[in-house]
């Protein structure tokens, strides 16, 4: 069998992506896809950042796999979720998906805590991966937030989101210009 070409491994990871966030919804009024969120971040890499490595959009279009969709019924426990990304998509792709995964077992605070600590010592790749998903969320927020997000809490994750991409800046500046210009649309 000969070794799949990057454009089959993204296709790949997005089919793998649909079928296991199949079931599940974005916070928006409009409770979008969850598909929807691992596309933008493709989409915002590839024709806004110009990068098109596939190790990098396959682990976009997985970066959410572990931590949502592991351990939920009719899904692989956490360790038989990483063993299967790894097998599948390489262990590239998994050091990737494993640097952007949150530990749910923690309270949210402490999360969100790690996630702004850990963020400048990821891979690169998976700094890219961070970084559009931080420049997704903030555009999904300012355009369709959640309904039962005050603007004080909206506030609040455009401030946090600021910190954790200010620990991956240098990744991509270009990047890092469309980041602020999402950041600029900031609730008042």
């Amino acid at each position: 069998m000969h070794q799949p070409t990057d454009l089959q491994r993204v296709i790949d990871a997005v089919a793998f992506a649909a079928e296991a966030h199949r079931h599940q919804r974005r916070k928006d009024v409009d409770a979008s896809p969850y598909i929807n969120h691992p596309l933008a971040l493709m989409r915002i890499l590839l024709l806004e950042g110009g990068v098109d490595d596939a190790d990098v959009l396959c682990a976009a279009a997985l970066h959410d796999y572990l931590e949502d969709c592991c351990g939920q019924a009719g899904q692989p426990s956490l360790d038989d979720g990483r063993a299967l990304v790894g097998e599948r998509f390489g262990p590239q792709v998994l050091a990737y998906v494993d640097a952007v995964t949150d530990d749910k077992t923690l309270e949210k605070a402490e999360r969100k805590r790690q996630q702004v600590e850990h963020a400048g010592h990821a891979p690169d790749g998976a700094k890219l991966v961070k970084l559009a998903d931080k420049i997704a969320n903030l555009r999904d927020l300012a355009q369709s937030p959640p309904a039962a997000w005050e603007p004080a809490r909206r506030r609040a994750y455009f401030d946090w989101a600021a910190q954790v991409v200010d620990r991956v800046r240098g990744v991509h500046p270009q990047l890092e210009v469309a980041f602020d210009a999402a950041l600029a649309q900031r609730p008042a």
